[in-house]
């Protein structure tokens, strides 16, 4: 049984298999063995059991041919298992501030501290081209527990990919906080970023579109 949080580093095949599917959003059994290096069998083997432990869901996918295919993604239980901050005292702390000040005085605090937090990363990203500053942007959410990535599109502009909500449960209580994360990324890129993608829409992740000035 796993309780323990994960990390970056998986102990044992069946946190290997968590961590892809955090990575990845759904993986076939398929998938899950060319990356894990072992047999179908020994995958199964591993999705069953922590199927039965409520930490991975399937989901049964029609082929143009051929018999359906499975895709197994991790359950809302499965959450809980990954850094995410501070969000019990976060929570308390924004619950105080709506019985004094409602929505109004949480999103000015919210936006305070976002200010504060631009201004001590820009350092980071002065005097770096776009792309450098897509590397350095999603290495500073990385480090705040976001399992970020980015890619460079066909056209020129870059999407940014989040594959873990740091702040998951404090998010679904307070949206106010998804609006920042744009904004943010918007004083240290310098650009337009839009967000394509939303886990609180049942996205698999949350996505930025930045486009290039131009």
């Amino acid at each position: 049984m796993i309780t323990q949080p994960l990390s970056g580093t998986p102990e044992t095949t069946q946190q290997a298999v968590l961590l892809y599917l955090k990575r990845h959003g759904e993986m076939t059994i398929g998938e899950l063995c060319d990356v894990l290096n072992i047999t179908s069998m020994a995958v199964r083997r591993h999705i069953s059991g922590l199927m039965q432990e409520g930490l991975v869901l399937s989901r049964m996918v029609k082929q143009s041919r051929g018999r359906p295919t499975y895709k197994y993604s991790l359950s809302e239980k499965a959450e809980s298992l990954f850094p995410s901050g501070m969000q019990t005292l976060a929570v308390e702390l924004l619950d105080m501030v709506f019985e004094e000040s409602g929505h109004k005085g949480v999103m000015k605090l919210l936006e305070r501290r976002n200010e504060k937090r631009a201004a001590r990363l820009l350092s980071r990203v002065e005097g770096k081209s776009l792309e450098d500053r897509v590397v350095e942007v999603a290495k500073i959410f990385s480090e705040d527990g976001y399992m970020t990535e980015w890619e460079k599109l066909p056209d020129g502009n870059f999407f940014i990919f989040q594959r873990h909500c740091a702040l998951h449960d404090l998010a679904h209580k307070y949206r106010q906080l998804c609006a920042l994360e744009p904004q943010l990324m918007e004083t240290l890129l310098g650009v337009k970023v839009t967000r394509e993608k939303y886990m609180l829409q049942n996205d698999p992740v949350c996505g930025y579109l930045v486009k290039r000035a131009g």
